[in-house]
């Protein structure tokens, strides 16, 4: 089940809510754990046990980390049993992610040669298990490291993992910042408001502008690289930066919407990336909750910035190596990660003083032309298909057709890419922070900007849901991960 589904928006969201609120306070963890469990076996039932398995190692595992940690004398070290829960969690992640890729990578490197050839398991991926496992996984290295104490209820350290609005899209959300909601919380008419404001606005972003786009993005990405043009295969992937960012932000934006509805603040998860200076800015403001997680567990553990410049330097691009390899098991990730690791080394080196002294520009443009170049790597469905389309971007490669692919825009989709540009901008709320400081004294205006709100929500909102129910172009680009 998605969030962007008919199924979602008109039954079990509606019927959540309302048996979340009759319910007296002490049973609501539990009927939104059941919730989550049903909303997470709903595609896939047999897949809910993998889910049910990883609540437990990490449960017994926080209860005993903490126990040797209280008593350091007595049997295995805290450390070990640590090393040991990660261990179960990479493996976990590992047999289903990438064992399919691995073989793969077996097969073509020693099948013809020695004459050994592995077959392929098949194995399907578990919808959001990279995000659930990192979240689980953050839980008890902050238990090793201290940081928080162990949830004693195994419901509730369940639903801390498996809770619906985070759990197949993210953010990636810290036990520390929501612990205390997970065994109180209130929820006011004004924060439940704003999560359904929060929440219609993520359903705008990825139907009506990620949808929309990403349409004529497969229709690009479809056609044999000689029968696109250099312009095409610009607009392809224009067109892509544009929907991975609303499709990824929009998904970020109905999870903390949701989350306000039942009482969770969660961390934001993207801050106009596309404004950024430089790659390094551009990762402080894109997946923030997935590069901070990188950062507290694994770059600041491998020495952070106090180690040599040379071992800074091999740690850094090897974090973002394996931030590419999280994202799927494929080369494509990999190199996508390895450049973006590349390019942030060489930022350290002195380039990006470079940036802060060129005219206002230019560092935006130069780092929006690198993510898009790199995005390339990230859509593409192979590595050979990838070079071949930014041969194509660069016209290094020769058309084979005399009549290229134009895309079938129309006016709503060249609008959409307009409208697209400039909300990937923070130039509507500055306007809207600037009328509120005007109108702050001029009280007849309020009820008339509370009022247009009102008809943009609800326009919003009719608008996508009469798209879904048209049964448009509805992709869920998160079964890559």
């Amino acid at each position: 089940m998605i969030f962007s589904s008919a199924i979602f928006l008109f039954a079990f969201l509606p019927l959540t809510l309302t048996f979340y609120f009759l319910l007296i306070p002490k049973f609501r963890n539990y009927f939104l754990l059941a919730s989550s469990l049903l909303f997470y076996a709903w595609g896939e039932p047999i897949y809910i046990l993998i889910m049910l398995f990883s609540i437990l190692i990490n449960y017994m595992s926080g209860i005993f980390i903490q126990y040797r940690r209280d008593n350091p004398c007595k049997g295995v070290s805290a450390r070990i049993l640590l090393a040991i829960c990660i261990g179960l969690n990479l493996s976990l992640l590992i047999y289903f992610k990438y064992t399919n890729f691995l073989v793969d990578v077996f097969n073509k490197t020693f099948g013809a040669r020695f004459d050994l050839t592995l077959n392929n398991p098949g194995i399907i991926l578990p919808i959001g298990i990279s995000f659930f496992t990192f979240q689980a996984m953050s839980y008890v290295i902050d238990i090793y490291r201290q940081e928080v104490k162990p949830q004693r209820n195994l419901l509730n350290c369940g639903l801390y993992i498996a809770l619906f609005p985070q759990l197949i899209a993210g953010p990636i959300v810290r036990y520390r910042d929501i612990a205390k909601q997970i065994s109180s919380r209130t929820i006011s008419s004004e924060s439940f408001a704003s999560g359904i404001r929060r929440f219609i606005f993520g359903l705008a972003k990825k139907v009506l502008i990620a949808n929309v786009l990403g349409e004529v993005v497969d229709g690009i990405f479809n056609t044999p690289i000689g029968k696109i043009s250099t312009g095409t295969a610009w607009i392809g992937i224009s067109y892509y930066t544009l929907q991975i960012y609303f499709d990824f932000s929009g998904y970020s934006d109905m999870a903390i919407g949701l989350g306000k509805m039942f009482g969770f603040d969660f961390m934001e998860n993207f801050n106009y990336p596309y404004i950024a200076k430089s790659v390094q800015e551009f990762w402080r403001r894109w997946h923030i909750s997935l590069s901070t997680w990188f950062r507290d567990y694994l770059y600041i553990p491998l020495g952070g910035n106090r180690v040599s410049p040379l071992r800074l330097y091999i740690n850094l691009w090897v974090v973002f190596l394996l931030c590419g390899l999280w994202h799927g098991a494929s080369w494509n990730f990999v190199i996508w990660g390895a450049l973006h690791g590349a390019v942030l080394v060489f930022e350290r080196l002195g380039w990006r003083r470079v940036l802060s002294r060129l005219w206002f520009p230019l560092p935006q443009v130069y780092t929006v032309l690198f993510v898009m170049i790199a995005w390339v790597f990230f859509r593409a469905e192979n590595l050979s298909l990838a070079t071949e389309y930014l041969g194509r971007m660069f016209s290094l490669t020769a058309a084979t057709a005399q009549v290229h692919y134009l895309p079938d825009q129309g006016l709503k989709t060249t609008l959409t890419f307009y409208i697209g540009c400039i909300l990937s901008t923070p130039i509507f709320p500055y306007i809207r922070d600037k009328i509120r400081f005007l109108s702050a004294d001029q009280r007849v205006l309020q009820p008339v900007l509370a009022g247009c709100n009102l008809l943009l929500i609800f326009g919003l909102f009719f608008l996508s849901a009469t798209s879904l129910a048209a049964g448009t172009y509805n992709p869920f680009i998160y079964f890559r991960f």
